[in-house]
């Protein structure tokens, strides 16, 4: 294969992305059209990238076999943050991996003895449709907005084996206004759809943290569900919370979108349109 150009910087970024490409086939690992796509984007924006770094760090296995890893460079800075910081913050759109991957990092660390529990948390707001609508007790009625996290911890986990931890509690499933009162101790703690959470709920959340225990905060803060005048605590947090060593933020662009092609255009669509929107 050659490649030519009448600037030589383009050209020596495209030999760079071919020979890195080529590596990461020889390593065993299979490149489909998104990989190929991402990493074109990212050798044109920096020259010092290395697409073999994102292969180099499984967080664990699916049910299928297949291994879970960072497919962006945000993605593997997510990924570092968690290893390190007691408290992490991952902000972006959807489509980005933020839960999933927060799941995935409680699963291996679960496995490995890290942590006794795993507690996965979502405020009950809901965009545009009404708890009192819905058949059935306090948890029927909360559960068709958890259902994202049990999609994640199926694809992690056997079905049985799931379900035996969910009867132990060593996996707890539970609507933001359980948490009041609470201290959760050597657990892992998610808290997913933050940007539906008031400032208040923020800290009540936060302040449950235990000894021995890490909390994952994840959230779209362009898609806030709230109702009118509510402030998102997510929106503030790192005004409040920005610079205290022990706590990590992460933000994710369109360029670490992971889902179809088209996702990240419509992510794309809609920052330029609020852009446009802004005095």
């Amino acid at each position: 294969m050659s490649v030519s150009g009448p600037e030589p910087e383009p050209v020596e970024r495209a030999e760079k992305l071919l020979i890195q490409l080529l590596e990461v086939c020889r390593q065993g690992h299979s490149i489909g059209s998104s990989e190929i796509r991402y990493a074109a984007e990212a050798v044109g924006e920096r020259a010092d990238f290395n697409l073999a770094s994102l292969y180099e760090d499984v967080i664990c296995l699916t049910t299928r076999g297949k291994p879970v890893r960072a497919r962006t460079e945000g993605q593997r800075i997510y990924l570092e943050a968690m290893k390190k910081n007691e408290l992490v913050f991952a902000i972006g759109p959807a489509g980005t991996g933020k839960t999933y991957l927060a799941v995935a990092h409680a699963v291996a660390a679960l496995k490995a003895g890290r942590f006794n529990r795993i507690i996965l948390v979502r405020p009950a707001v809901e965009a545009g449709e009404k708890l009192g609508f819905l058949p059935g007790d306090l948890m029927e009625k909360v559960e068709p907005y958890l259902r994202p996290l049990y999609d994640a911890f199926f694809d992690l986990l056997q079905p049985d084996r799931f379900l035996r931890y969910i009867d132990k509690s060593v996996i707890e499933i539970a609507p933001l206004a359980y948490m009041r009162g609470r201290t959760l101790n050597e657990s892992c703690i998610i808290l997913d759809e933050a940007q539906n959470t008031t400032p208040e709920q923020m800290k009540m959340f936060l302040t449950r943290m235990g000894f021995g225990s890490q909390v994952i905060v994840t959230g779209d803060i362009t898609q806030v569900d709230l109702p009118s005048g509510k402030e998102s605590g997510l929106k503030i947090v790192e005004q409040v919370l920005g610079g205290i060593p022990g706590i990590a933020f992460i933000r994710f662009g369109h360029g670490d979108v992971v889902r179809h092609e088209l996702v990240q255009r419509i992510v794309r669509a809609y920052e330029s349109y609020e852009q446009g929107k802004q005095p």
